[in-house]
């Protein structure tokens, strides 16, 4: 790779490299890092002209050593008046983030937007960056390795980055280091990178902050990740030929939703993806046989994963196809009758206090309506302030807060905080966008770089069914009361 040295304005930035294996459009992200001007604003001098998009570096002629000058206007936060009114623009980027109430986009890099819609998902999860704040820059053991390790402190810069900024963040160290993890992330055709499976995606990071993340205690070996999303399940392994039966018990760290004609609802296919049939060796028959295996869930995360098994891989083209079947999903998911007898009983005081708290919510809100109907005169600000108080008061009994999570229960009761989804029909191309619900409630829809605020009613529709997006995983979280 070329390093080369950028003027700009008064600036001479050193020793940028230019990875030529890239387009572009990644180079001027890394010069928008440096200089605050995005990519549609620089013009970089070039022989030939001004640098393209799309140009092609081989017929550049780039030196090494060699200056280039760039010309742009970077993006600037106009300056309030001393005394005044005071906009939103004129605040620093921490507090812009709070008023727009979401977090910055992140610039596709070229067929990234798995990688992109992936990394919105997963920094929804508040308590997953408060682990990763936590770990510390040296790395938490010696029996983790480098990569694990420089790709669990990139995760946590991005996550940082990306609460610092309302503007469009570039994610160009953690797709390097993503790359150098697991190279299928890198593969090349006709000299640009490929589109690759977000749930792919997904699970390698989860699998490497899972290894990054462990507690060193010896006594107590703490998995932050398994923590936060994972499912134990216990299964019933029996054959029906030889009569053997076992148990056996595992973590997983997302349900699947099988989808077939029968299959309408999520809740159908999950319990599809409960049941399956394994071929192995039989011991008293000596021979391989069919063995069916029936699951339960045995132990909740406080956040559920689920994966839409859309692609399969289909013989007869020799490539993976796509299953545009509509599934419905919920807002509200509750999986108690997909649990084991003994958690199913572990959950009944705790939902008979969900319920009690829901009927006194609702009573309370039906009080609050017929006392604001008959005494009109009641100044807004009174009338306002017992109604949110008990909203607030709710949502910390129903567990929402992060501190509290060892003094409450879970419910088997789950709400909707995040959809991935897939537009187009073939698994290797098409597009991925991230649906992700804020900490203020609203919904925004993040396609790369441009966060789009949209409604709750209209997240329940990308269930299939036609060429738009649909959803590939989603994420709930545990509706749980205090112990």
């Amino acid at each position: 790779m070329p390093t080369v040295s950028v003027k700009w304005q008064k600036e001479l930035y050193p020793a940028v490299e230019i990875d030529t294996t890239q387009s572009p459009y990644v180079f001027k992200c890394q010069l928008y890092d440096l200089t605050g001007v995005p990519p549609e604003r620089q013009k970089i001098m070039v022989k030939g002209g001004i640098l393209k998009d799309d140009s092609d570096w081989s017929k550049l002629g780039i030196k090494e050593g060699q200056k280039l000058m760039m010309v742009g206007t970077a993006d600037e936060i106009v300056k309030a008046p001393e005394k005044g009114p005071v906009f939103m623009e004129d605040l620093p980027e921490e507090e812009q983030v709070v008023a727009v109430g979401h977090s910055a986009g992140l610039f596709n890099l070229g067929n990234t937007c798995y990688m992109n819609s992936t990394m919105q998902c997963l920094h929804s999860v508040p308590e997953l960056k408060s682990a990763l704040i936590e770990y510390p820059q040296s790395g938490r053991s010696n029996d983790l390795d480098q990569s694990s390790h420089l790709l669990t402190v990139a995760t946590r810069d991005l996550f940082n980055e990306l609460d610092k900024n309302v503007k469009p963040v570039a994610p160009m160290q953690f797709w390097m280091v993503l790359r150098k993890k697991y190279p299928q992330f890198g593969q090349l055709h006709n000299g640009s990178f490929m589109q690759q499976d977000a749930e792919e995606c997904w699970t390698q990071i989860l699998y490497t902050l899972s290894q990054a993340l462990r507690s060193p205690s010896t006594s107590a070996n703490l998995d932050t990740v398994k923590e936060l999303f994972g499912i134990d399940l216990v299964s019933r392994v029996h054959c029906a030929e030889s009569g053997e039966e076992s148990m056996e018990t595992e973590t997983v760290y997302s349900l699947k939703c099988h989808i077939s004609h029968e299959v309408n609802h999520l809740h159908e296919g999950l319990k599809h993806g409960l049941k399956s049939e394994l071929e192995k060796a039989s011991p008293s028959l000596g021979h391989s046989t069919v063995y069916l295996k029936d699951s339960r869930i045995n132990g909740l995360p406080k956040y559920l994963t689920i994966q839409f098994v859309r692609f399969f891989w289909k013989r007869e083209s020799n490539q993976k196809a796509k299953i545009l079947r509509k599934v419905d999903y919920p807002l509200e998911l509750d999986i108690f009758d997909l649990c084991s007898d003994d958690l199913r009983k572990k959950l009944e005081a705790p939902r008979q206090m969900l319920r009690d708290e829901d009927g006194r919510k609702a009573g309370l809100k039906l009080k609050q309506k017929n006392t604001s109907s008959v005494d009109s005169d009641v100044k807004m600000s009174d009338a306002e302030g017992p109604s949110t108080g008990s909203g607030e008061s709710s949502k910390a009994t129903l567990g929402e807060g992060v501190a509290s999570d060892k003094n409450v229960q879970l419910t088997g009761v789950y709400d909707l905080v995040a959809v991935l989804t897939h537009k187009g029909r073939s698994a290797d191309s098409g597009h991925y966008v991230a649906w992700v619900k804020q900490e203020n409630g609203k919904w925004i829809q993040f396609d790369d770089d441009n966060p789009i605020p949209q409604r709750e009613e209209d997240i329940t529709k990308l269930s299939g069914g036609g060429d738009w997006h649909m959803a590939y995983i989603c994420m709930y979280k545990a509706r749980t009361i205090p112990m």
